[in-house]
């Protein structure tokens, strides 16, 4: 019988153990997400700076690979279309000035890609930004941003009639 109670001991030990082992690994996941999602904000936060000052390092936080979708429907820009689009606005000194109102970001299960959407205060109103980030090594990538203009609903039937041919 003594046999029988230490071995269900070491067996309620050894999932006690476990249980604890799998609930400190997700407070570690949680705080590592908690720490990268700041991370992510901070980058964000400076890439609309660099913009705003005309630094071209700005472009550094793109993927090589990226996308940028303006506001215009032709503009789906790669990179290098878009570093071509833009250099004469960094030129003068401040391309432009976004400033976040607010901003959400997500991290996938592995940490391997994020996504965010952010309001932005810009010279054309309101806009909406929306991003897909890649980790690559120690750095996160831009991958795919999309600008969009925000536009009221109770102005969209003056706005369509604007922009009709």
């Amino acid at each position: 019988m003594r046999e029988k109670t230490n071995c269900l001991k070491s067996i309620i030990g050894l999932v006690l153990i476990l249980l604890n082992v799998g609930l400190f690994a997700q407070q570690k996941k949680n705080y590592d997400k908690k720490m990268q999602t700041d991370f992510i904000n901070e980058a964000i936060d400076q890439w609309h700076g660099l913009a705003a000052v005309g630094d071209t390092s700005y472009f550094d936080f793109f993927a090589e690979d990226s996308f940028y979708l303006g506001t215009d429907a032709k503009e789906v820009w790669t990179l290098q279309e878009f570093k071509a689009f833009a250099n004469p606005y960094f030129l003068r000194g401040s391309a432009w000035n976004f400033k976040t109102k607010g901003r959400d970001i997500f991290i996938g299960e592995y940490g391997h890609y994020a996504w965010f959407h952010e309001k932005l205060d810009t010279w054309m109103g309101y806009c909406r930004g929306t991003g897909v980030l890649e980790k690559q090594g120690d750095e996160w990538k831009l991958k795919h941003y999309s600008l969009t203009v925000l536009i009221p609903n109770s102005k969209i039937k003056e706005y369509v009639n604007s922009i009709k041919d």
